[in-house]
């Protein structure tokens, strides 16, 4: 395989570094890449399952050429007339996915490190809006922020 390709994994099973370069070989590889994004007040509204699919079809839209045939990490979209696959565990064992799960993760973070300027305080740049102690620890002594997910159980406790 041609350049670092043959070690896209799982995006969740791979450093910051690795995954920022790993994107960098995918973009320049792939054929098309589109780039879906729903805002956290869909998420609240919607749940996470309607707000997953909603961003796979954005992306799907934006990208720059039609598939064949999509293959899916679980999920199905039932609503594009496209063939696709769902594959459970898609992002460790389908090449493809696990491509678009380290672009899509990679696309995530800079939005969340772009946000850590917009509200200080909160350490965006550091935990990427994870629910990691120093991000439950800001939650607690600054309260949820306007893009914090109010369905998103900690900021459920903050408000209560």
């Amino acid at each position: 395989m041609p350049g670092r390709i043959a070690e896209v994994r799982d995006s969740k099973r791979l450093s910051p570094t690795t995954r920022e370069e790993l994107c960098l070989e995918i973009q320049r590889l792939a054929r098309g890449i589109g780039i879906g994004v729903v805002s956290h007040e869909f998420i609240d509204t919607n749940g996470i399952v309607e707000a997953t699919r909603q961003a796979m079809l954005l992306a799907l839209a934006n990208l720059p050429l039609r598939p064949d045939h999509l293959l899916i990490d679980y999920l199905s979209l039932p609503a594009v007339g496209v063939a696709q696959k769902p594959i459970l565990y898609g992002d460790s064992l389908c090449l493809s996915i696990a491509a678009a799960s380290i672009v899509a993760k990679v696309h995530r973070d800079r939005l969340m490190c772009g946000q850590d300027a917009c509200y200080p305080g909160y350490g965006f740049a550091q935990h990427k809006g994870y629910g990691t102690p120093g991000h439950l620890e800001a939650l607690q002594k600054l309260g949820p922020s306007a893009i914090h997910r109010r369905s998103f159980q900690p900021v459920k406790d903050c408000v209560e």
